[in-house]
């Protein structure tokens, strides 16, 4: 399999060593610490720039270093605060680094590590937890994310994206190497765990299997996800964690308050009224840009191409609908089409055509345009009676992840959206913020494992009315108050878990050991059905605090993954960003090491940190030494298919093709000039 895309130059010293990786999963929560290490073998004093890919759902609630044995707490700011904190240090020869989230999706983020000096050594610490969901059988899903492919910048957007600066390595040769070790904790018994990545025999630490460890081999390459699927004996049990509050924090916030975490699967156990899977409005949008071109999986040589994933996901879907429904099946990339100028009714005939038609379909559209087919489908009239559900096949490589999420948004009260996320490096941002903004849901897909699953899956789902006046009421002993964290669940399916955070205020007046009790209610089919929890009111101590974190979470996304720009969310977004430690869009860690007795003397050399090439074709970058301007430099083309020539060009070097500009895609946080030299 041919590889190419953002080629690190490889004589180039890469100042991260190791990454070191310890997970805990307690049930559905997995609780992460990521260990930088850093050595800088170089004359110079270098700043160390490394992107990375995050879980949409991922809350980073701690940054720290440990600069020449000086353990520095990073500080939580406003990010232009934090920003100018940092650049404030790096030009009085100070040591400091700085976490920060790509502004317009919420799974890239950028860690700055500036002024080490020359032989010396770092270690930074970034800490975040999140929820995790069970896959179609069973399996809890703990993905360690790491390809990160290009996001295509929208013809007439502002800006770039910092994907565009990445540099790439080859499999096998990435610079720095990956350990990973997770403790395993259950109320429930632990079956298995397995995974893609070679890992260690599972050692269970209880007799009971209630409790296990499991490690990568030795060895292991950072050049693709790593995934964990761990199987417990009852996935699908309720239960709950009540959790105590920050120490020296004031009652009566979040922080300080306990906070609750109630899983529950809610089971409709109804029957579908007569002809109801005759109704329904299915239309179908499928990526078909230059990347859709790349492989699912670039670890297995005969991995199908994305496209080809999607195609057999699509055809599997659209040989299942039921009679009497409508559908159409749009493609878009830098323009889009559609099968039929408005939906038809599904038949023998008509499937039989369509099925044709999608086995003909490439990767031949060019960029990533979704935003104008969307808006497309929206104005397209609906069907009185048939209830829209849009599907969507995307391997998510877009920068405008906010303006996509609101325009999915906008429409919600008329549709709902189910999305697939094809090949790794889908971002996550967006196939979970679509599917989130529309009450539908969203799987990502890598190779043929698991594909039929997932696709009936969200059929089923989607052929499932939806639940309606959905509630939830606390039953508590005298003195406490339950309040509801974020919204609350705004979608219910069968067997599906629905999270609820609560933030529990007062004081209990019973000396006694009690519990309490939370009611979700919600209509279905005309019929009522109330799903109950009890929990005991025994707080656990935490020092990480995961369900407070998981609750900040909650709300931020509430009040910033719309995408939509309100003041007054944007305000409580920073509020509770700032007082829960979990960052957002707004909000930055910064360190400066204070107690260095000199300033760093000598230029400051850039170094960016590879990730791996993981995508089809794409030019070639190489980082140089800190410059005024940058330099396009020609070098033979390498093979590639036009479709992914044109769709990573576009991505990488941020052209916009109606025009024919190039420009030099180079974004940069710093106002400090560097010299970057592409070859094609």
């Amino acid at each position: 399999m041919t590889i190419c895309g953002l080629i690190k130059n490889s004589e180039e010293p890469v100042p991260l060593q190791s990454i070191s990786v310890d997970v805990v999963v307690q049930g559905f929560v997995a609780d992460v610490v990521s260990e930088l290490r850093y050595k800088n073998e170089e004359k110079n004093p270098v700043e160390v720039t490394f992107v990375f890919p995050l879980d949409d759902d991922a809350a980073v609630y701690a940054f720290e270093g440990l600069i020449g044995g000086t353990r520095i707490e990073a500080q939580i700011r406003e990010k232009k605060k934090a920003q100018q904190e940092y650049e404030d240090a790096l030009s009085e020869g100070k040591q400091a680094f700085l976490l920060e989230r790509e502004t317009s999706t919420s799974d890239i983020f950028t860690c700055s590590l500036g002024n080490l000096p020359p032989s010396g050594e770092a270690t930074l610490k970034l800490r975040y937890v999140q929820a995790l969901a069970p896959e179609p059988d069973g399996a809890v899903r703990f993905v360690l994310p790491a390809v990160l492919n290009p996001r295509y910048v929208p013809r007439g957007s502002e800006g770039g994206t910092v994907t565009q600066s990445v540099p790439r390595a080859p499999k096998g040769k990435l610079p720095y190497t990956l350990s990973l070790c997770a403790s395993l904790k259950s109320s429930h018994r632990i079956n298995r765990v397995e995974s893609k990545c070679t890992l260690e025999p599972l050692l269970y630490t209880m007799e009971d299997h209630t409790a296990a460890q499991v490690s990568l081999a030795e060895g292991h390459q950072f050049d693709r996800d790593v995934e964990l699927l761990i199987y417990y004996e009852e996935v699908h049990k309720p239960s709950a964690i009540f959790e105590a509050g920050k120490p020296g924090v004031a009652s009566g916030s979040l922080m300080g308050d306990p906070a609750l975490l109630v899983t529950l699967y809610p089971s409709l156990r109804c029957a579908p009224k007569p002809g109801l899977n005759a109704t329904g409005e299915f239309i179908f949008l499928l990526d078909r840009s230059g990347s859709m071109d790349s492989s699912t999986d670039y670890n297995i040589p005969d991995a199908p191409h994305r496209i080809q994933s999607a195609k057999e996901t699509l055809i599997l879907l659209l040989k299942s609908l039921p009679l009497g429904c409508f559908f159409n099946i749009y493609g878009f990339g830098s323009s889009y089409d559609s099968f039929y100028p408005q939906s038809v009714e599904y038949t023998q005939q008509t499937m039989s055509e369509s099925l044709q038609r999608v086995k003909a379909l490439g990767a031949d559209l060019g960029g990533t345009e979704i935003l104008e087919p969307l808006k497309a489908i929206y104005s397209q009239p609906y069907r009185e009676g048939h209830a829209r559900q849009l599907f969507v096949f995307t391997d998510g490589e877009v920068s405008n992840t906010d303006q996509v999420i609101a325009e999915v948004g906008r429409h919600s009260s008329s549709h709902r959206c189910f999305s697939f996320g094809i090949g790794e490096g889908a971002s996550t941002a967006l196939i979970k913020g679509i599917a989130r903004a529309a009450g539908g849901s969203a799987e990502f897909i890598v190779g043929k494992e698991r594909m039929q699953a997932k696709a009936l899956q969200s059929l089923k789902k989607a052929l499932q009315p939806a639940a309606t006046k959905i509630s939830v009421r606390w039953d508590l002993p005298s003195g406490l108050e339950a309040v509801l964290v974020g919204s609350g669940p705004q979608v219910i399916f069968e067997g599906q878990h629905s999270l609820i955070y609560a933030q529990i205020r007062g004081q209990h007046q019973s000396s006694g050991a009690s519990e309490g009790s939370v009611v979700l209610q919600y209509n279905f089919q005309d019929q009522t059905f109330t799903e109950t929890m009890k929990f005991p009111l025994q707080a656990q101590k935490s020092d990480r605090l995961p369900v407070h974190r998981l609750a900040a979470r909650a709300l931020l996304q509430d009040l910033e993954g719309t995408g939509e720009k309100d003041e007054e969310k944007q305000r409580l977004a920073l509020q509770t960003s700032l007082s829960s430690g979990v960052v957002c869009s707004q909000t930055a860690y910064v360190g400066v090491n204070t107690e260095l007795g000199q300033p760093i003397q000598g230029p400051l050399v850039q170094r960016n940190v590879p990730l791996v090439l993981a995508c089809s074709s794409a030019p070639r970058l190489m980082h140089k030494k800190r410059c005024k301007r940058a330099v396009l430099q020609c070098a033979p083309r390498p093979v590639m298919s036009q479709s992914c020539m044109e769709d990573y060009s576009l991505a990488c070097l941020g052209m916009d093709h109606a025009a024919g500009n190039r420009s030099s895609a180079i974004t940069n946080r710093s106002s400090t000039p560097r010299l970057y030299t592409f070859s094609f």
